[in-house]
């Protein structure tokens, strides 16, 4: 998830970016600049369950599952880092082709995409980094709001775009039909509400 930063010239590419270190972290979409905001203790706890259940399923088999902060530069086609103006950290990504894994970034599309949404970050994972996503073959992209308490998964179709999104409630079940028998326990995803304690109010009292 990311916020807005001024920019300070038009456009920075991910030459820049490998220079700033590692004290803040940030985003390039298209050249402009986002920093990484805190993550909230529920966006961490969202997580940390969805890890648990891939990691479980991915364990000692070919494809593996990342969380950020890890770089991710979906353009393959550029070699040279002053050439490359967008680089995103995904909160998870399922790679099953192993030539994309570098020592220190993801080069080319992952399998499957999950990024959990704030208030601040909601419109541009929605819009920008969905679009990012579909134009670079991503198969499968979930959208989760915590708020909500809703994932929302979208799969390629033959035509290279997105399909309709499905939509999956807290007690969802998610089936994942890239990786026969994975399915994923939204019970165990969002972290329970506390209990809302009613004030007893006191009888009215008649003059």
């Amino acid at each position: 998830m990311a916020g807005a930063v001024k920019k300070k010239r038009e456009r920075y590419s991910y030459a820049d970016y490998l220079s700033w270190g590692d004290d803040q972290r940030c985003e390039l979409i298209d050249g402009d600049i986002y920093a990484m905001t805190s993550p909230s203790v529920v966006h961490q706890s969202i997580l940390t369950q969805l890890i648990k259940q891939f990691a479980v399923f991915f364990d000692e088999k070919p494809c593996k599952v990342f969380c950020a902060p890890l770089d991710l530069v979906l353009d393959k086609k550029s070699k040279k880092n002053d050439e490359i103006f967008t680089v995103v950290q995904p909160d998870i990504m399922v790679v099953c082709d192993e030539k994309t894994i570098e020592e220190q970034r993801i080069v080319g599309a992952p399998d499957l995409i999950i990024e959990i949404i704030s208030p601040s970050t909601a419109a541009r994972d929605n819009i920008s980094k969905k679009a990012l996503y579909e134009k670079a073959g991503v198969r499968e992209f979930w959208l989760v709001s915590p708020t909500d308490r809703l994932i929302r998964v979208y799969r390629l179709e033959k035509d290279g775009l997105f399909g309709r999104d499905d939509v999956y409630d807290e007690t969802a079940q998610i089936g994942i039909a890239l990786f026969e028998g994975l399915s994923i326990d939204c019970r165990r995803v969002f972290p329970e509400q506390p209990e809302i304690k009613r004030v007893k109010e006191p009888p009215m009292q008649y003059l």
